[in-house]
C-alpha cells in the first residue's frame, strides 16, 4: 500500500487508542471484522469511503476529520523525510 494508507491507518489507531478501545471494540462499533481493522491500522488496505464512514461514526468524529488526521501525519512524515535527506547531504 502507499504511504497515505499507512498514515491513515496510524490516525485510526491513534483515534482508537484515545478512546481507550481495543481493535475488537472498534470493529464491533464500526460493524467491521477485527482482522480488517488491523489491516487498516497497518496500512495494508485501501479503505473505501463506506469504511471511512463506519470508522468515523464509531470513533465519533466527522469523516473529514479522520481523513485530515491521516493527511496531517502523511505531511509530517514527508517533511521529516525531506529534512533527513538534507541533513544526510550536508553530512555527506
Amino acid at each position: 500500500m502507499n504511504d497515505f494508507s499507512h498514515h491513515f491507518g496510524l490516525a485510526v489507531r491513534r483515534s482508537r487508542e484515545a478512546m481507550g478501545w481495543s481493535q475488537e471494540q472498534l470493529a464491533a462499533q464500526a460493524d467491521l471484522n477485527r482482522s480488517y481493522v488491523g489491516e487498516v491500522e497497518r496500512g495494508q488496505v485501501a479503505v473505501s469511503l463506506a469504511t471511512i464512514g463506519k470508522l468515523a461514526q464509531a470513533l465519533q468524529v466527522p469523516q473529514s476529520t479522520l481523513v485530515l488526521r491521516g493527511e496531517e501525519l502523511h505531511q509530517h512524515y514527508l517533511v521529516r523525510a525531506q529534512h533527513m535527506r538534507r541533513l544526510a547531504a550536508i553530512a555527506g
